[in-house]
Formats: structure tokens, C-alpha cells, sequence
């Protein structure tokens, strides 16, 4: 049985990728930082029939943590099949980059980029191990420069603090995919879209169900599939 790590699982887009992965036949390890949550979302799919997941406790923002997770897995799997970095905060408003606050900025960059970055690099020696490892980092349309460049949507300079940081995770994708192109992995960035999620007030257009199908198929790429790209649900979007 293959296995996967998602992390920020215990609701929303990442809950809902979880579920999907689970009953593809993966083993899922659904890392989040709160044990009652955690476990809770744990009891709901089982409740749904869905047995093979596992909660593991997992911080992003604290290496000790992200260790200790590695750790834990390293007892329970011989290897890793995909890791999926989708623990991710919207940060506090005002945003305009001009004006961010410090502190709201490195916080919202401590999570969704250097937490992905810290997470990957501790769980690169697991995943070497699995014949097809496969890595997604969960982005953003508002990560991509090409959008901001020739978008006249005001809701764009909405998120500047958030939209960096999704920028920068994207560079990371890159990066670690061309280091790995002559290997067996599969390293991309996904936009799931605009989604009804806690990070916007429940705002978004479409599901957590629905958005998590995209960040599945590409968790779930076969040998042919691409690298170093950056997809939504109707293809591939522009760095």
C-alpha cells in the first residue's frame, strides 16, 4: 500500500485530499498540529467507512516538530509515496506590500513557505526511497507573477503578504524539481482555486471536495507524468 503525508489535513482542501487519497488505496498520514482536531477528523472517516488513515502531529512552523513527525513515520513505513505540503495561512489584513507589517509578513512566509521548504527537506530521505515519490505544494492563482502583471482585478492586491508567499513557494517547486529531474520523482505546484475554506471566511467559489481533485491527480502522476509545472484543474498555469 502506498502512503502519503498531507499536511494541514485535519480540515478543508486538505481534509478532502486525505479522504480522496484514502480511498484510492493509500495509506494517508493526516498531519495537522492540533491532536483534538486531528483525531476528530481521524473519527469522521472512519465514521464514512475510511480506515486506512492515521493522524500524526505535525507543526510546520517548528523544526523540533517536523523532526519528531519523521521520526514517528520512520517506525510505521520503509518509505514515503508523496508528500503534500498544504498547510497554509491567509494572513491578517491590510496586506498592501507597500505597508504590510513585518511581523504579519514573515509570519504568513514562516508557514507557507519556509514550513514547506523545512518539511520537504526532512522527509526527502523517506521519499527517495519509494520507486514513484511524488511532491505537491499546494499554491495559488494570486502566487503566479503573469496573472498579477496583466490582471485589472482589485481583489488581486487583496492578499500581497499571501500572494508572496505563494510565489515563493512556487520558485521552490522549481528549484527542487530540476535538482531531482533525473530521478524518479514528480515535483509540482497546484492551485486548487478559489475554495469555500476557513482562510476566506467560506468565501470561495467551489468545494473542498472538488479542489481537492486536482491536487489528487498530481499526487498520483505515473512515470510519464510532468515536473516542474504549475497546474489548476483546466491545466497548466503560468509561473
Amino acid at each position: 500500500m502506498k502512503t502519503a503525508l498531507i499536511t494541514g489535513a485535519n480540515k478543508g482542501i486538505g481534509f478532502e485530499t486525505a479522504k480522496q487519497l484514502a480511498q484510492l488505496g493509500y495509506f494517508v498520514y493526516l498531519g495537522s498540529r492540533d491532536k483534538t482536531k486531528g483525531l476528530g477528523a481521524i473519527n469522521q472517516l472512519k465514521e464514512s467507512g475510511i480506515s486506512n488513515v492515521e493522524w500524526i502531529a505535525i507543526d510546520v512552523t517548528d523544526i523540533n516538530s517536523i523532526n519528531q513527525a519523521k521520526q514517528e513515520l520512520e517506525t510505521k513505513i520503509e518509505a514515503l509515496d508523496v508528500l503534500i505540503n498544504n498547510a497554509g495561512i491567509a494572513g491578517e489584513m491590510p496586506q498592501n506590500i507597500a505597508a504590510c507589517e513585518m511581523e504579519n509578513l514573515r509570519k504568513v512566509f514562516e508557514t507557507n513557505f519556509f514550513g514547506a521548504v523545512q518539511t520537504t527537506q526532512q522527509f526527502i530521505s523517506l521519499l527517495k526511497k519509494s520507486t514513484e515519490p511524488r511532491i505537491v505544494n499546494v499554491s495559488s492563482e494570486l502566487g503566479s507573477l503573469t496573472t498579477h502583471s496583466n490582471t485589472q482585478n482589485p481583489n488581486y492586491a487583496i492578499y500581497d503578504a499571501y500572494s508572496c508567499s505563494k510565489t515563493a513557494l512556487n520558485a521552490f517547486t522549481v528549484l527542487l524539481a530540476n535538482e531531482h529531474k533525473n530521478t524518479r520523482f514528480k515535483i509540482n505546484a497546484v492551485t486548487p482555486g478559489y475554495t469555500a475554506t476557513d482562510l476566506n471566511q467560506f468565501k470561495g467559489l467551489q468545494t473542498a471536495e472538488q479542489a481537492a481533485k486536482v491536487i489528487v491527480k498530481y499526487a498520483t502522476l505515473g512515470d510519464d507524468g510532468p515536473t516542474a509545472k504549475f497546474y489548476n484543474s483546466k491545466g497548466e498555469v503560468a509561473w
